[in-house]
């Protein structure tokens, strides 16, 4: 074992520091213990850049005084450290002010399951065998063409964690993963000038990643794709996201149907239940018991149970993203997302990419999204973009310096088809999304 507590330690560690705060005056209160550590290689052209080893531990101990809430965190769980932070929490308590939402989730909704994901997957790595492997990255993508010139470097990490959530419904749990990666980024260049562009693979099992050697070919076939670029004619085209960039639309979407944007009436879809705002034949559940998957959990970040579903159905909204606190300040009930969302779905309508591209005609395939031009109250939208013009349904040549814009509510109604081209290595799973018509500001 890798860690230096074992589960159970955690878990003990968890109890008395419940009854601690109990004792000391909390009228309820929750505890999250977590241990982490790994390790980052990078090397470029060769040579080691860093080698770095992380090691962290900490306690989170959030307590309820009536209404009243204070938070105090530690990374020191001797028993002394353990009553100073208790007792740290409770005197902020004291002096907040007092909030009807504030308080544990029911106590009925707490996960009565807790089986075995398969998320951890120790990889057991020697600093030198991870130079190794970032070595032979780097070195198969500067071995696919002489006219990759340069490298950004190729990096190996690897990471392990686990945590202990509990809470004074007697509720207590322990969990733990494990993310490996490897990345390489390259430059390319020719008459014309110089591009950049990278990969990278992630999983928690490293077995199941791509090869150092597929990793580096990739980037740096990614990198010569692009050289040549040009601007277009500015415009009203259809615009392809590639399944790289698709997830941000869909992130756009979770933070609008978010407990936190809604109940501060920040968001654009306000009041969204029950009405349609994808076409009727997508629809968006969540999965959160899969196993392997990054976002895999039994109980949220407040112990209440996942489970699977439907957040949008035939196209209408179904469900939002909610916590105990966002739900109780909506009048509504949490949806177990407390600490985010856990593994989105977006059906898909076409088979490949290449279908899509049919689909196109003529107009943009987006591969890089750059600035954060997404106003998230009226759903405007607006970003610097990078991808390949297309004519007659067939990529034509590479374009660069250009601008997508649009309202999200009209992007996201107008949407023609999803491929069946999702990255493995994330844990939403959102395929390349055809948009039918948006501005593109070009020259």
């Amino acid at each position: 074992m890798l860690f230096n507590h074992t589960a159970s330690e955690l878990l003990d560690l968890c109890r008395r520091t419940l009854d601690l705060a109990k004792a000391t005056g909390a009228t309820a209160a929750e505890a999250d213990f977590s241990e982490s550590l790994g390790q980052s290689v990078s090397v470029r052209l060769g040579e080691i850049e860093q080698i770095e080893f992380q090691q962290d531990k900490s306690l989170d101990i959030t307590v309820y005084v009536g209404k009243r809430k204070g938070r105090a965190s530690t990374a020191d769980f001797s028993e002394k450290a353990l009553q100073d932070t208790v007792k740290a929490a409770i005197d902020i308590a004291r002096y907040t002010a007092e909030d009807d939402c504030a308080g544990l989730a029911d106590a009925s909704l707490m996960a009565q399951h807790v089986g075995d994901l398969d998320r951890y997957h120790e990889w057991d790595l020697s600093p030198e065998a991870a130079v190794e492997l970032a070595k032979q990255c780097e070195q198969a993508a500067l071995n696919e063409d002489e006219r990759i010139e340069n490298s950004e470097g190729a990096a190996v990490q690897t990471g392990h964690y686990q945590y202990v959530y509990g809470n004074t419904h007697g509720f207590a749990a322990h969990q733990q993963g494990t993310r490996h990666s490897i990345s390489c980024s390259v430059v390319a260049a020719d008459e014309n000038g110089m591009q950049r562009d990278y990969w990278y693979d992630s999983s928690c099992r490293h077995q199941d990643m791509d090869s150092p050697a597929q990793i580096g070919q990739t980037a740096a076939e990614r990198t010569l794709r692009r050289l040549n670029s040009r601007s277009i004619p500015t415009g009203n085209y259809p615009v392809l996201f590639d399944a790289t960039v698709s997830g941000g639309l869909i992130g756009h979407l979770v933070g609008a149907l978010s407990g936190g944007a809604l109940y501060r009436q920040s968001s654009f879809l306000i009041n969204s239940i029950g009405k349609q705002i994808l076409p009727d034949f997508l629809s968006l559940r969540e999965e959160p018991h899969i196993p392997r998957a990054f976002g895999s959990t039994y109980f949220d970040s407040e112990g209440v149970a996942t489970r699977p579903r439907f957040i949008i159905r035939d196209g209408i909204v179904e469900s939002y993203f909610l916590s105990s606190y966002s739900a109780r300040k909506l009048g509504m009930q949490t949806t177990g997302n407390a600490g985010g969302a856990h593994n989105l779905y977006l059906n898909h309508t076409h088979e490949t990419q290449s279908d899509l591209l049919k689909e196109v005609g003529t107009g943009l395939l987006v591969t890089e999204l750059m600035g954060q031009g997404v106003n998230a109250i009226t759903g405007d939208y607006s970003r610097g973009a990078a991808g390949f013009w297309v004519e007659n349904g067939i990529i034509a040549y590479p374009v660069h310096e250009i601008t997508v814009a649009g309202r999200l509510q009209d992007m996201y109604r107008n949407i023609v088809g999803v491929s069946d081209d999702a990255l493995r290595r994330s844990s939403n799973q959102i395929g390349s999304i055809l948009i039918g018509s948006m501005t593109v500001a070009g020259n």
